[in-house]
């Protein structure tokens, strides 16, 4: 086993997230893209503003507030929607690093649009040749299809009707499949590679031995990315983490 792994501590992933403000088809005064993840739970650190997040599981509905100081996580499996009371702003957690952006992530879209993922693919995305204000349009329109079919699932399974979000989840979970030898091999060289090392930290100091001390290193690094059009808001995005 290696003693060290110099990625991000516990090989999670760190974006900051500026909530869309965009007035939302049920009337809030804006938020995000309902979706869930399908191996990678998710934290939200509450930097700025006031929101909420909205919660959808087989156990039913929920609504957390956030605000300034919360810190909130959820499993895989939970569908979210964020809402922007007002100057919402998130640091995000991700469980497995780059996992959520190789697509660890699926939009609570109209079932037919679902069906394989090319057709998938083509219903999420964004186009990076065009100006900001028609990928503004997209990321908009996507968020409020995908809002419809959030708010038909939480109402049919607060009314007692369990199939629409168990037909939902076979769905999602059917999209990724085909990624998850690929995630698999991101997993191992991120969350496993990083617990295996602390194991192996335990084993030399208890045999008395400190070699992994003398490899100590330090790294930083800026956002590759800044406000670039995601699910739930304009995303900061860093490279590697």
């Amino acid at each position: 086993m290696s003693a060290t792994y110099d990625g991000f501590p516990g090989a999670v992933g760190v974006s900051r997230l500026r909530v869309y403000d965009w007035p939302a088809v049920d009337g809030r005064a804006g938020g995000g893209t309902p979706h869930l993840h399908l191996t990678c739970s998710e934290g939200y650190v509450v930097t700025a503003g006031r929101g909420a997040v909205q919660t959808l599981t087989t156990s039913g509905y929920r609504e957390t507030p956030l605000e300034p100081g919360v810190v909130a996580w959820f499993t895989p499996g939970t569908i979210h929607r964020l809402i922007n009371e007002g100057g919402l702003e998130i640091v995000v957690v991700m469980q497995n690093s780059g996992l959520p952006e190789a697509g660890d992530a699926v939009l609570t879209l109209p079932q037919d649009l679902l069906a394989d993922p090319e057709t998938y693919a083509a219903a999420v995305r964004i186009p990076a040749d065009v100006p900001e204000a028609e990928q503004e349009g997209v990321a908009r329109a996507r968020r409020d299809l995908a809002t419809r079919r959030f708010l038909e699932l939480r109402a049919a399974t607060e009314a007692g009707d369990p199939g629409p979000l168990a037909a939902f989840q076979r769905a999602a979970a059917d999209l990724v499949r085909p990624r998850l030898d690929e995630w698999e091999r991101r997993w191992a060289d991120g969350a496993h590679a990083a617990a295996t090392a602390t194991g192996a930290q335990f084993a030399a100091l208890r045999d008395g031995r400190d070699d992994h001390l003398t490899e100590a290193g330090v790294a930083a690094t800026g956002p590759a990315a800044r406000g670039r059009f995601g699910m739930c808001g304009r995303l900061d995005v860093y490279p590697g983490i």
